[in-house]
């Protein structure tokens, strides 16, 4: 049984996992009120920053989510205006309750939101859709592979339920109609698949909601983002949830 219809995907990249999360925690404070402090006070800013009233779908947001070329694709923006601002990716200090661990992954399919914990505190937050998949396991694995513009293999339920993706069985190559989006994370425990994956979308529009299908979905520009900040055998932590206010 594949859970979330996801197979390997034939373009495979990794990059360090220490340094990107470095890179993650720069970027956060190059992008903080320009006070002049030194590195001595850095934790000040990032504190400062993260009281701050939010600002509903702040300029910054457009940049993050505006249209880009990635590959042989050119990847539509999203329009921020229809998105709950929590499920736009912000940095917020790690709440309670969720695994501290800088360099670590934490889903929380319940509330619709997936973390990377950085240092001093801080996480980087997106927002996601789960589907039936995405609430059936709970527990710690570690990044196996990833891939990029991943085929798409619909699971057999599905293709019971709806004959016309027989046609799929082989794989659906990755693309902008397909279901997995830009890219794919597959998690295992030691050198057994999960079958849990966390992966784009081609429905932006089911962000933040519990959906019919698949595992956990990203905005095409937010698992890009994480794509490229996480590597081979990053931790990842998936809370335990309750589908009570999905849709099947």
């Amino acid at each position: 049984m594949r859970r979330c219809g996801v197979e390997r995907s034939e373009s495979v990249r990794w990059t360090a996992t220490s340094w990107l999360v470095a890179a993650g925690v720069l970027a956060f404070i190059a992008v903080a009120p320009q006070t002049g402090a030194h590195a001595s006070n850095q934790r000040n800013i990032i504190a400062e920053t993260l009281a701050a009233p939010a600002i509903e779908h702040e300029p910054e947001s457009l940049t993050r989510y505006g249209a880009f070329k990635d590959g042989n694709f050119i990847i539509p923006a999203i329009d921020v205006a229809t998105v709950d601002p929590k499920f736009l990716r912000q940095p917020v200090a790690v709440p309670a309750g969720i695994p501290n661990e800088p360099g670590m992954i934490v889903v929380d399919p319940q509330n619709r939101f997936l973390y990377l914990i950085l240092e001093n505190g801080v996480a980087l937050r997106y927002g996601v859709g789960v589907g039936r998949e995405g609430f059936g396991w709970s527990g710690t694995a570690r990044i196996h592979h990833a891939g990029a513009w991943p085929k798409w293999f619909p699971p057999s339920d599905m293709i019971k339920r709806d004959p016309t993706l027989a046609k799929y069985a082989a794989g659906k190559p990755g693309g902008l109609d397909n279901p997995l989006g830009a890219r794919a994370l597959y998690l295992f425990q030691g050198q057994r698949d999960t079958l849990y994956r966390i992966h784009g979308t081609n429905e932006p529009s089911s962000i933040g909601k519990a959906v019919s299908s698949g595992c956990i979905r990203m905005f095409d520009q937010d698992i890009i983002d994480l794509y490229n900040r996480v590597g081979e055998g990053t931790k990842v932590t998936v809370l335990p949830a309750t589908p009570s206010n999905s849709i099947y």
